[in-house]
């Protein structure tokens, strides 16, 4: 089969217009759809083409990768009302890159097999800034011919491209993995700032110790500045993780795994969620804990 040369990208939110802009630098033919005119007008005026709906861009590319939030999304995309997949090209390849339960993306892969197209399950990490740059990480599991195929395009948006197996399902263990992590760290991070600021501790000049020493992580690194600067914006919101906890704790009674930190850590986002902040930034769940008072927002000329 020919090499991929037309990629669509569905959804340009913080990662996907990252993707679809190292795609359009590496020279490859981009189609960008969302449901944001504004987003795919920016695309657009990098080079890029845009797309009505998914439907409409179908027969003009080679694969498509899909970077929305959640199987819903991705089944809409694929199968709803103007879903892609019924306009694709036998042989076309769908990378598949929301974080969904595994058994999703098992059942996606042989789903679109029965209508003569391949699945790659290609959960991505490493946020806007990577995206932006090409560097995310992508957890992937498929046929291997499909990866010589789609070579162009993982050499444009990611710095490591993770092989994790020859079949849908894999790739999404990994990265279920990974937010179980990911969750559980930031939800320690909130509570560690927490304690700090109930115990009457400068937050800046904690952050600046924590962060050169043993307690760091990534997750705090990346997360209390934003508390810091009282901006809650949403990069990753805290719904996004009531969601990928939801599925690792899913998986685990599936398996009958014990999981009590990332059960603690899902109470504390749906807490947070259930207080009216479930849109906010993840960090937002430090505001699950009472008796203490955050840093204000700084204005521009105090950052």
């Amino acid at each position: 089969m020919s090499k991929v040369k037309a990629v669509g990208v569905v959804g340009l939110g913080a990662m996907g217009m990252g993707v679809a802009k190292s795609l359009l630098r590496a020279g490859l033919d981009v189609h960008a759809c969302d449901v944001r005119a504004e987003a795919v007008a920016a695309v657009v005026a990098a080079g890029g083409q845009g797309a009505a709906s998914p439907a409409a861009m179908g027969p003009d590319v080679d694969a498509v990768i899909l970077l929305v939030v959640n199987a819903a999304q991705t089944e809409a995309v694929l199968f709803g009302e103007q879903g892609i997949a019924p306009t694709l090209k036998p042989g076309s390849i769908v990378i598949a890159s929301a974080t969904v339960s595994p058994e999703f993306a098992e059942a996606l892969g042989a789903r679109l097999a029965d209508m003569g197209l391949h699945l790659i399950d290609a959960p991505v990490s490493g946020g806007a800034a990577k995206a932006a740059s090409g560097e995310m990480s992508v957890m992937a599991s498929g046929d291997p011919a499909l990866f010589e195929r789609c070579e162009a395009v993982f050499k444009a948006i990611c710095a490591r491209l993770y092989r994790l197996g020859d079949t849908p399902g894999q790739g999404s263990k990994v990265k279920m993995i990974n937010q179980l992590l990911a969750g559980v760290h930031i939800a320690a991070a909130a509570e560690a700032m927490a304690l700090g600021l109930r115990a009457g501790v400068d937050p800046d000049a904690l952050y600046e110790v924590i962060s050169n020493s043993a307690g760091s992580s990534w997750m705090f690194q990346n997360r209390v500045p934003h508390i810091l600067a009282g901006d809650y914006t949403p990069l990753s919101a805290v719904d996004i993780f009531v969601k990928d906890l939801g599925i690792v704790l899913d998986y685990s009674k599936k398996s009958v795994f014990p999981l009590p930190l990332s059960a603690t850590a899902h109470q504390m986002f749906m807490q947070a969620s259930a207080a009216g902040h479930g849109r906010e930034d993840d960090s937002a769940v430090i505001k699950m804990f009472p008796g203490i008072t955050l840093p204000a927002p700084k204005t521009d000329a105090a950052r």
